[in-house]
C-alpha cells in the first residue's frame, strides 16, 4: 500500500496489533467507537521493513481527511498539523485534535513515536468542534497506551468499553495548547507566508514584504489582521517560535535555531522563547523528553 496519499480523502493505513502484521485497515471502516494505534504498541523487530518505515520514519502525510475524528499524541518527535486557516505545532507529550471531515496534513520532525485515536462522530459530541492542540495529561497518555493494546474488534459492553468511555472523558477535559498560528487565506499573503517559511532569517520590514507581494503596507497590515487577528510583527514572531520548537524537536542546537531565524545572538533568541513559552528552549524541550 502506498503510504503518502495523493488525493484528499485517501484513507490512512492502520496496522492492527492483534491481527496479522501484514494486514492494513481503514480506521473509518472499523465498527467500533474508538480505534487507537501507536508505534510504541508494536514489536518493531517483528514488523517487516516496509511497515516499520511507515510507522517510525515517515516525515509527511499529505492532505487527507477521515470520517472519524482524530487525536494524535506525540511521544517523541514534533508534529506539525496544517488545516485551512491554521497551523499547529505539537511538541512531545502534546496532542492535536482534528474533527471528522476536516482536511488536514501531518508532518513530523525527528524520529516519530506517537499514538493515534480515531473516534466516531456520534460519540465525539462533547469533544472540540474545531482543530486544536491539547496538553496531554499523564492519565490521557496512559489511556491512549492502554487503548492501543485493545483488540481491533474489542468486545462491546465490557471492560474495554469502560476504558474507551474514560478516554473520551479525559480528551474532553484536556487543556488547550498554545502553539497555534492562524494562517491567512489571501493568495498574496500566502505567498508571503511561503517565502517567510523558506527563509525565516529574512528580517525585512512590512513595507518591503508588501512591495514584494504587490500590496500597499496599509493593505497588508489590514488584511493580515482581519484574517489572523494578529499584527505583522506578532504573527512573524509566532511563526519563528513554532519553527524553533519544530527544529529543536528534530535535534537542532539553540545556536543553530537562533542563526536560522536571523537572531543576532543565541541569548536574544532564548529571551524571546522564554517570554513566549515561560521557559528556556533547553528546559522547555527537557520537560517533554
Amino acid at each position: 500500500m502506498e503510504f503518502l496519499p495523493n488525493d484528499i480523502g485517501s484513507p490512512m493505513p492502520v496496522l492492527s496489533p492483534t491481527s496479522d502484521l501484514a494486514e492494513w485497515l481503514d480506521p473509518d471502516e472499523v465498527p467500533r467507537p474508538v480505534v487507537t494505534v501507536g508505534t510504541l504498541g508494536f514489536d518493531m523487530q517483528a514488523l517487516d521493513k516496509k511497515a516499520a518505515a511507515v510507522l517510525r520514519e515517515r516525515k509527511e502525510m499529505g492532505f487527507h481527511q477521515h470520517r472519524k475524528a482524530e487525536l494524535m499524541l506525540a511521544i517523541r518527535g514534533v508534529l506539525t498539523c496544517e488545516v485551512d486557516g491554521g497551523l499547529w505545532i505539537v511538541p512531545p507529550q502534546s496532542a492535536i485534535w482534528v474533527p471528522g471531515g476536516v482536511v488536514h496534513k501531518f508532518m513530523a520532525s525527528g524520529p516519530l513515536e506517537c499514538y493515534v485515536t480515531f473516534i466516531e462522530p456520534d460519540v465525539a459530541s462533547a469533544l472540540p468542534a474545531t482543530c486544536c492542540a491539547l496538553a496531554a495529561t499523564p492519565l490521557l497518555r496512559e489511556l491512549l497506551i492502554r487503548s492501543a493494546r485493545l483488540p481491533t474488534m474489542y468486545e462491546r459492553g465490557g471492560v474495554e468499553s469502560h476504558l474507551v468511555a474514560l478516554l473520551l472523558d479525559e480528551i474532553a477535559k484536556a487543556p488547550l495548547g498554545n502553539l497555534h498560528l492562524p494562517m491567512p487565506t489571501d493568495t498574496r499573503l500566502r505567498k508571503m507566508v511561503d517565502m517567510m517559511k523558506s527563509n525565516p532569517a529574512d528580517r525585512s520590514t512590512m513595507r518591503t514584504w508588501a512591495r514584494r507581494i504587490g500590496m500597499s503596507e496599509r493593505t497588508l497590515a489590514r488584511a493580515l489582521s482581519n484574517q489572523t487577528g494578529m499584527s505583522f510583527g506578532r504573527w512573524r514572531q509566532r511563526l519563528h517560535l513554532m519553527l524553533a520548537v519544530q527544529w529543536l524537536g528534530a535535534g537542532a542546537s539553540v545556536q543553530q535555531v537562533a542563526d536560522d531565524l536571523g537572531y543576532q545572538s543565541a541569548s536574544s533568541f532564548v529571551s524571546m522563547f522564554r517570554k513566549q513559552l515561560g521557559a528556556s528552549p533547553a528546559r522547555y524541550m527537557a520537560g517533554r523528553a
